[in-house]
């Protein structure tokens, strides 16, 4: 019979701090139902208020309706929130056999969600240009502010939309060989686009708009308790978090180095057609 320590891809020969206890056992099967379920909060507690205040402008007048795009993106990303959240307890209840035949489902979503999202992005910057275009003189002001806000934020999200399907790749081409892998890296892909969420929870202090420095922190805080559990549980750090961080960095470095720069605001206006 395979040990945890086998199931988790640890193979240093040492045992763990809590080997044998029934409690880190189902720890161990029940922290990634917990991860997607924390996930799947914090998009609810961003976009829930945001959406009633946003419906409420569009009902008043003060913002055009949403364009069909941003419904369909809220629709792949809910689903693919959904299928992590059941795919974790389908493995946490040993149903190993359905968590494989629904994993295909993973393959179809993640593009599809990468695609609409970078139909997205222009078709929202075009709707803030348009009404940059059409306010009257004391709206201009406020309104160039948002759109200034949107190029530095195209940083974020060409990151999101390179480092997503990336992360998942190496978590889809680990499943079979790294079990371990393939679970920490499917929660770690999911939570690049996180910040979509955190960054519209209204009572979160944030660095925004002057700096993207609260994303990176509240996304690094939002994979702890996996990560945290690890370190307790194995006594190391696991090859993910390495991998994650690897590639993360200089992404990283360069949202922040590119933020708000002439440079990258006048880059930003021609992929933007602007």
């Amino acid at each position: 019979m395979a040990t945890v320590a086998g199931v988790f891809g640890i193979h240093d020969g040492r045992p763990d701090l809590l080997s044998g206890t029934p409690r880190a056992h189902a720890i161990d099967r029940w922290i990634f139902v917990f991860m997607a379920t924390w996930f799947i909060a914090i998009v609810l507690a961003g976009f829930i208020p945001s959406s009633l205040m946003k419906i409420e402008m569009v009902r008043s007048g003060a913002r055009p309706p949403f364009p069909l795009i941003m419904h369909m993106h809220a629709v792949l990303m809910g689903s693919f929130l959904l299928l992590l959240l059941a795919q974790t307890w389908l493995m946490a209840t040993g149903r190993n056999a359905y968590h494989m035949r629904l994993g295909i489902a993973s393959m179809v979503l993640a593009p599809a969600i990468v695609i609409v999202g970078f139909i997205l992005a222009p078709t929202m910057y075009h709707q803030i240009l348009g009404g940059l275009q059409t306010a009257p003189p004391e709206m201009r002001e406020e309104i160039q502010s948002r759109l200034l806000f949107s190029e530095n934020v195209k940083l974020i999200q060409i990151r999101v939309g390179i480092l997503f399907p990336l992360f998942l790749a190496i978590a889809l081409r680990a499943r079979g060989r790294d079990a371990g892998l393939h679970k920490r890296m499917m929660i770690l892909a999911t939570a690049m686009p996180l910040p979509a969420g955190i960054d519209r929870i209204p009572w979160l202090p944030t660095t925004l708009p002057d700096s993207p420095i609260s994303p990176d922190l509240y996304t690094l805080l939002a994979v702890s308790p996996m990560f945290l559990w690890d370190i307790i549980r194995n006594r190391r750090v696991h090859p993910a978090y390495v991998i994650w961080l690897a590639i993360n960095v200089p992404f990283a470095i360069a949202v922040h180095g590119l933020w708000d720069t002439p440079w990258w605001h006048a880059t930003a206006r021609a992929m933007m057609g602007a």
